[in-house]
């Protein structure tokens, strides 16, 4: 497992004094990316060659949101690959080791050049371990989010330059606060899934459409045509603790 330590900052915090949904997936975001840098295996080692681990879904349970102040543990570990799919896990604790988040993801290596997935090759993933960890105890859903049928289209959002990355693409927790701004303010997010579908970029007009489902919420970020740049569903209570 990789790790680094932290303190929840009051820029990452909401009105509640809580580390933010958002503040949570960069968190995890971090931690991968500071373990493929220290590795060599970091943003300009892939450049270099032309390629980048591109995310294909979140699964992020919420235990416990830590709270400003809190010193916490964020710690990663990828536990198979298959084919051009890397799986990892993530973990936020506090400091006597108890679970505040626990994550799964799934990735894919892709050919910047030629514009596909790409096979993983040895050398994609020297340095990580070898790929046969122990899962994460979690209760693993499919990286598919069934779309209901019904929904209600809400106010068009603009892809802004605060919205992209290294990628040059929408970040993948931007999509994720996109979708908050849409939802209930009191709305607890116990649980979070993204399915992302394809990049959306600077000055990309995305649309969402929110569905309430038993759980939740389930809320598609489409393009002007209906397909989804990524669905996010959400299980929660509109009960702030």
């Amino acid at each position: 497992m990789y790790t680094f330590g932290s303190r929840v900052r009051y820029s990452e915090t909401d009105e509640c004094g809580r580390l933010t949904l958002t503040g949570i997936m960069n968190y995890l975001q971090d931690c991968s990316t500071f373990q493929s840098e220290d590795i060599g295996l970091g943003i300009s080692y892939l450049t270099d060659r032309h390629k980048a681990w591109w995310l294909s879904s979140w699964q992020i349970v919420v235990d416990r949101y830590p709270v400003l102040g809190e010193k916490i543990v964020v710690g990663t570990w990828p536990y198979d690959f298959k084919g051009f799919y890397g799986y990892r896990n993530f973990t936020i604790c506090d400091q006597n080791g108890n679970y505040l988040v626990r994550a799964n993801s799934v990735w894919f290596l892709f050919d910047t050049e030629k514009g596909r997935p790409v096979k993983i090759e040895p050398e994609d993933i020297r340095g990580y371990g070898s790929g046969n960890e122990k899962r994460l105890s979690m209760d693993y859903a499919s990286r598919k989010i069934q779309l209901p049928e019904e929904y209600e289209d809400t106010e068009p959002v603009i892809a802004q330059k605060h919205h992209i990355d290294t990628n040059h693409h929408v970040n993948n927790a931007q999509y994720v606060e996109i979708a908050r701004e849409v939802l209930p303010d009191e709305m607890e997010v116990s649980e979070l899934r993204v399915e992302y579908k394809k990049a959306a970029v600077f000055g990309d007009t995305v649309y969402p459409r929110i569905s309430r489902t038993e759980e939740g919420y389930t809320v598609s970020l489409c393009d002007e045509r209906g397909a989804a740049y990524a669905v996010i569903w959400l299980r929660g209570t509109t009960e702030r603790m």
